[in-house]
Formats: structure tokens, C-alpha cells, sequence
């Protein structure tokens, strides 16, 4: 042994921790550490790989060693075989990029409430795979009344907010007025102005030209499965959800009350 040895740790290499290779095909999901930036990839660029959040905003960045997260722990980003890229990115239900090989984020502390079943299998339907990539947990509150207490009962923080989503939410509604006695940072009410979560569905999108106006006095649901010749609630309600593929065939003001919703519980602390 040359005499430059001696000192030397020569276990050094063996116990430096290696950063694992990942393939960056599209649709895999990674952190940029320095900025915060989280997205999925959807192409390269000279040497480049660009990302893109669950909102569509994109940015580019370098294929550097460790230079990535990937559930908390460095990787290394190496571009893919050209056989394993496909021509373009998978999207959801709700637009964003589809994350392949998806598996559930553990479930955050902070939750998204809606009124009701419906709302719960809507929301569902159209924001389950975002909401399984952020570990967010969606549930029925059974009615806005008991908010008040629900939101005293669940006990919130920083790291455990809640998000509400709200039918009906209009100046002058019981749920207005209602929402208005829940006073906390670590809640966001968000809502739409229609009277149930089905009107929140483009007519369109289930084969009427609109939905009917139901007398003051009936039930929405039954009036509108009377007046359309839908049978029971429940059946009502599978024609309703059958016709919901995507984002695009449902009304606006959902849209843009769930993704505030999903953005507040999704937060970073501070």
C-alpha cells in the first residue's frame, strides 16, 4: 500500500448513500427541493426536462444529479429510451397531467367536506386522481347545518385545515348565513350558486336541453325526476353521474369552487 493510503477511509464509497436513477417518463411526478415546484413531466427541452403542475403552469429544468424529490428523498432524473415515451401526456378527468402508476400519497390531517353523497361521488369522479396525488380525503357532511359544530368537533391547525364545499351559496340562503357563523383561518367555505350539486352538471351533458324549474314547495330532485321522467331519485342521479367524463361537463363555478378548495388543504405551512 502506498503510503498516501494510510489515513485514508477506504470504506468512504461504499457507505456514501447512492441518489437512485429514475426514468422520467411522462407522467411521473418530482419536486424541485430549491423552489418548491411540483409537476409532472411532460417533454424535453436541449437537455432539459419540463414540468408541469396540476394548474397546467409549466417550467423547465435541469437534468442534474439529485436534483429532484420524489416522496420527500433525492433522485436523479435520467431520460427514458425513446420506446418507453409516449407521443403526449395522459390527462385526468380534471386536466391535469395523469400520473402513471399512481400510488395514494398517505392521507394529510386536512380534509374537503361536502354536503353530500352526490357531491362526494362527483367530486370524485372528476378530481379523484388529483386528490389521491395530494393525500387529500374527501367527506360528507350530511347538510350544512351542523358545520359549526362539525368544524369545533374536528379540531384545526396549520397542518390540518378544512375545505367546504357548499350548494346554494347566494346572498340571502340559509347556507349564506349559516357559513357566516364558521370563523377560522384554517377554514375556506367555497360554493356554487345552484340549488344541488346535479345542477352543477351542463344540461348538455346528460341529454337535456336544461334542467326544469321545480315549483317552490317539492323537493328539487323529485321534481326534476318527475318532470323528466327519471323514476326515483337514485335513478335520477346514475343518469346525472353517467353523464360526467371530465371536467368540460360540468359548470364553472364547481370547477373553480373545488380546485380553491384543493389548493387551501394543500398548502404548504407558513
Amino acid at each position: 500500500m502506498r503510503s498516501e493510503d494510510y489515513g485514508r477511509d477506504v470504506l468512504a464509497n461504499r457507505r456514501r448513500k447512492t441518489v437512485p436513477e429514475l426514468a422520467a417518463d411522462v407522467g411521473v411526478v418530482v419536486e424541485d427541493p430549491v423552489t418548491g415546484f411540483c409537476g409532472a413531466v411532460v417533454r424535453f427541452e436541449y437537455g432539459q426536462v419540463v414540468l408541469e403542475d396540476r394548474h397546467g403552469r409549466q417550467k423547465l429544468f435541469a437534468l442534474r444529479p439529485a436534483a429532484f424529490l420524489v416522496d420527500g428523498k433525492p433522485v436523479t432524473l435520467v431520460k427514458p429510451l425513446p420506446s418507453r415515451q409516449p407521443a403526449a401526456p395522459v390527462r385526468s378527468a380534471s386536466g391535469s397531467v395523469k400520473v402513471q402508476g399512481l400510488r395514494a400519497r398517505t392521507a394529510r390531517d386536512s380534509r374537503i367536506w361536502v354536503e353530500g353523497v352526490h357531491d362526494a361521488e362527483l367530486v370524485e369522479r372528476v378530481w379523484g386522481h388529483d386528490l389521491r396525488v395530494e393525500g387529500v380525503v374527501v367527506e360528507p357532511l350530511d347538510g350544512v347545518d351542523v358545520l359549526s359544530e362539525r368544524v369545533a368537533e374536528f379540531g384545526t391547525a396549520p397542518h390540518r385545515r378544512l375545505g367546504v364545499l357548499v350548494d346554494h351559496l347566494v346572498p340571502g340562503s340559509k347556507e349564506t348565513r349559516l357559513v357566516a357563523a364558521v370563523r377560522d383561518e384554517n377554514v375556506l367555505v367555497t360554493g356554487h350558486p345552484y340549488v344541488d350539486v346535479w345542477q352543477a352538471v351542463k344540461p348538455s351533458s346528460v341529454g337535456i336541453g336544461a334542467w326544469p324549474v321545480v315549483p317552490r314547495g317539492v323537493p328539487w330532485k323529485e321534481g326534476v325526476c318527475e318532470a323528466l321522467g327519471w323514476g326515483e331519485s337514485y335513478e335520477g342521479w346514475a343518469r346525472v353521474l353517467a353523464g360526467v367524463h371530465g371536467f368540460r361537463d360540468l359548470e364553472t363555478p364547481l370547477i373553480g369552487a373545488v380546485e380553491r378548495l384543493i389548493d387551501f388543504v394543500t398548502e404548504p405551512e407558513g
